[in-house]
């Protein structure tokens, strides 16, 4: 296994360490298991930093003109793509992820080594940059930086940078329509390019006959993501055009790290005003706050219903009924539930009122086991009544994160009460959505119900922890949102 390169200079040590993260987590969607990850990782870096000094000299010694490359991070994770390719023509494919080596395998990967023409529209784009614009945009809308952080790092002026990032893409997309028109097209896509230049400049929806070309073009549908500068699909234009194979997995990774990294909150909370409101911690904020709220009210209430008298005439308790009548703890409780049965009047035990109300002495606690201890009362309460009103004991929130004509991609974030040793996440679709890819998670679909079943590195959830994975699928017609989410069976509240 190579080691990893020896830094230059303190510059060179930090960028390397930033570098090394994305690798990483790139090499992990890549292979099989840590260890190969790890492998790969040092492979593809030693590999993907000596092509870039290589580069920085080469253009040193021609300052004259020049050389199209990409900037640090999508040039290492090339090399990641391509130290797999060397690994599957080696034999060394059994340590790669099964989907990537169908991948590696088909004309899809041809693309990226192929006549340079044919190659990813997004990755002919970025390497037409300039090296510091190239790299803004990177950081950016891949990365999930803030544009604070991005400043810094690059040396612009923090003030300034929003509006050179909107040129930037600007130039980005110039540089890819120039390029879609040099790529060799049939006739009917050639009729289509004008007016594809002229729908992705607006937010219009495209015309029907467009938009059904594009369904089933793929040179054409990648053209659109990447002209497109209204609708937050540049980022996936870029992760899935240059990086290939895992693109749009690598980039919710890399959102999910940034939010880790910059503290809960969305990855552009830096760059709000000191007194806006971040949506993430507010809404991490509200989470917190409505869950010691809830517990403040079931411990008043708990001890409301402990401190209330059960004495009283029999006409008063034939008046109230069932509904008079309150559950009160035992004293050995069995595990909480959310929220339990009704108890017979034998098994209440508020001081000094039981043999008013029954004409008996109560057992003592510490009755046989095997005794149910809830037995059903004479009343109209049932435990899938009680089971009903209970709250939830999680939460979930789904995003859509993209759509195109014939798929989407979408993330589901569960905040779970209690701790996880394992999780389960099912929900249904209302449109026969089709999930074809998921990452941080295993699928299975037994029709329009979906599970989601966790993976190695992610079983154990801590109590007010949360738990996220992301998925691709495919509709046709109508994308409503799923419903009826459980977590392990449990049913789960919709985020509003």
């Amino acid at each position: 296994m190579p080691d990893l390169p020896t830094p230059q200079d303190a510059a060179e040590a930090a960028l390397f360490s930033e570098c090394w993260d994305a690798v990483l987590a790139y090499a992990d969607l890549c292979t099989s298991g840590s260890t190969a990850a790890t492998q790969l990782g040092r492979e593809a870096f030693a590999h993907g930093t000596r092509e870039a000094r290589a580069a920085e000299t080469g253009q040193a010694r021609n300052a004259g003109r020049r050389a199209a490359r990409l900037p640090r991070i999508p040039l290492l994770l090339t090399a990641v793509r391509t130290t797999a390719a060397a690994w599957e023509e080696e034999g060394q494919g059994h340590k790669l992820d099964p989907d990537l080596r169908l991948w590696l395998n088909s004309d899809k990967a041809a693309r990226y080594s192929g006549p340079p023409l044919r190659r990813p529209l997004a990755l002919r784009g970025l390497r037409d940059l300039q090296q510091a614009d190239a790299e803004l945009l990177w950081l950016a809308e891949v990365e999930a930086l803030p544009l604070s952080v991005v400043a810094r790092r690059l040396g612009l002026d923090p003030a300034t940078a929003a509006d050179e990032l909107q040129q930037v893409r600007t130039l980005f997309r110039d540089r890819c329509h120039r390029n879609h028109l040099d790529t060799p097209m049939d006739a009917q896509c050639r009729s289509y390019a004008r007016l594809l230049d002229a729908v992705t400049r607006s937010v219009a929806d495209a015309p029907g006959d467009l938009s059904r070309h594009l369904a089933t073009c793929v040179q054409c549908a990648e053209a659109a993501a990447c002209l497109r500068l209204h609708g937050g699909g540049l980022p996936g234009a870029l992760a899935g055009g240059v990086i290939g194979w895992g693109g749009l997995a690598y980039l919710e990774r890399r959102r999910r790290a940034a939010e880790v990294r910059l503290g809960a909150g969305r990855p552009d909370a830096a760059d709000k005003a000191p007194g806006e409101p971040q949506d993430g911690e507010q809404k991490a904020r509200v989470a917190r706050n409505g869950l010691l709220v809830a517990a403040v009210l079931v411990s008043v209430l708990a001890l409301g219903v402990s401190m209330m008298p059960f004495g009283g005439s029999d006409g008063d308790l034939g008046a109230r009924g069932d509904a008079g009548r309150q559950p009160v703890a035992d004293p050995n409780p069995d595990p909480p539930v959310p929220s339990a049965p009704d108890l017979p009047p034998a098994t209440s035990k508020p001081a000094g009122n039981a043999t008013e109300n029954t004409g008996k002495s109560e057992k003592p606690p510490t009755e046989p086991e095997g005794r149910n201890r809830h037995t059903e009362p004479q009343g109209t309460s049932t435990p899938t009544e009680d089971r009903e009103s209970a709250s939830p004991t999680c939460r979930v929130e789904y995003d859509l994160v993209n759509q195109w004509p014939d798929g989407f991609q979408a993330t589901v974030t569960v905040t779970s009460s209690k701790h996880l040793d394992s999780w389960r996440v099912s929900w249904s679709f209302r449109d026969g959505q089709q999930v074809g890819q998921m990452w941080d998670a295993s699928v299975a679909q037994d029709g329009s119900r979906v599970t989601a079943t966790a993976a190695d590195y992610n079983k154990s959830v801590p109590a007010g922890g949360d738990l996220a994975f992301g998925f691709l699928a495919s509709w046709r017609g109508k994308n409503s949102p799923p419903y009826d989410f459980t977590l392990n069976g449990q049913d789960c509240a919709k985020s509003s």
